[in-house]
């Protein structure tokens, strides 16, 4: 009996659940933390982003940072550097998708309802923009002119609907 999980390719199916325990257990003591194709990849939590899977790429392969939005952020560039740094990675893809929430969210509705139901501010920004391509060319030119982040830096939207990646050239 062959045993798959959703998202692994058959050629990394294991044979019974006592492989996948070992398998696991390999992976949580193997001494390199690095990831194998030495890319870090920004993008949005929404559940329909798996970028393992869009990537064909396994466990130990890839860092994934992830956020509302797919938004490059402080934070992004902080998690990007540590990346680059410490793990060793020298590209970095910022991939985002169709269909986002955060495209046309109006924060201060959101802020205002929050404040309304929970008694608190919003004081941060949500990371809302206007449209998808616009803002993953802000986000690919954020990365490429910080003077912490290093390598080659690109961009590609994900269609949730087609399954497709299209690769923009920013």
């Amino acid at each position: 009996m062959v045993v798959a999980c959703p998202g692994w390719y058959p050629e990394r199916a294991m044979t019974s659940s006592s492989d996948m325990v070992k398998a696991a257990q390999a992976a949580l003591h193997a001494p390199e933390t690095r990831p194998t194709r030495r890319l870090a990849v920004v993008t949005c939590m929404d559940a329909r982003v798996d970028p393992w899977r869009i990537l064909r790429a396994g466990p130990g392969e890839i860092n994934v940072i992830r956020n509302a939005g797919g938004v490059v952020t402080e934070d992004v560039i902080r998690s990007v550097f540590v990346s680059q740094r410490k793990l060793g990675t020298n590209k970095v893809m910022v991939l985002m998708h169709t269909d986002c929430g955060m495209e046309g969210a109006d924060e201060g509705a959101i802020a205002d309802a929050a404040e309304e139901e929970l008694g608190a501010q919003v004081d941060f920004p949500l990371g809302s923009f206007d449209e998808v391509q616009a803002e993953l060319g802000r986000g690919v030119a954020a990365l490429r002119n910080h003077p912490l982040i290093t390598g080659t830096v690109t961009g590609a939207i994900y269609d949730v609907a087609s399954d497709a990646v299209d690769k923009l050239e920013i």
